[in-house]
């Protein structure tokens, strides 16, 4: 019985460790494995950091049309809205890359954001710390 008391701790460490949990790591949304829309997302990068607006919200269009379904192109193009100053639009936008968005948290907490930010452009300020406080629960 006295061999066995130094094991016993030991085998409760064990037992205790197994019921830890690991905790949800966040994840990076990855943008697509086409090359064309990888490079129409560059190009919309590039032209957004130019402050060609516009183009960049054209050239994330495009690569909509390739891949409709991407949560994160929308979220792009909702951030060209929003700077902009297009705030519905960026709001419809980020709600639409919601949708599209599975269990990312990521990716739903910030189109949360745009979405506060949007409405908290049009006046709304109630709803723009709703959609913060939205954000931060992800």
């Amino acid at each position: 019985m006295r061999a066995l008391r130094p094991v016993v701790p030991m085998v409760l460490v064990l037992l205790l460790a197994s019921c830890a949990v690991v905790p949800q790591t966040r994840t990076r949304p990855v943008a697509s494995s086409n090359p064309a829309v990888l490079s129409l997302l560059d190009r919309a990068h590039k032209q957004s950091a130019a402050g060609e607006l516009e183009q960049a919200g054209a050239s994330l269009e495009r690569a909509l049309r390739i891949e409709p379904r991407n949560a994160l192109l929308w979220q792009e193009l909702a951030r060209v809205r929003l700077d902009l100053g297009l705030y519905r639009q960026a709001e419809s936008l980020a709600a639409k890359s919601n949708g599209f968005a599975a269990d990312n948290r990521t990716l739903r907490g910030e189109n949360w954001r745009i979405i506060g930010q949007a409405r908290s452009g049009q006046g709304d300020y109630r709803g723009a710390q709703d959609a913060f406080d939205r954000a931060e629960k992800q």
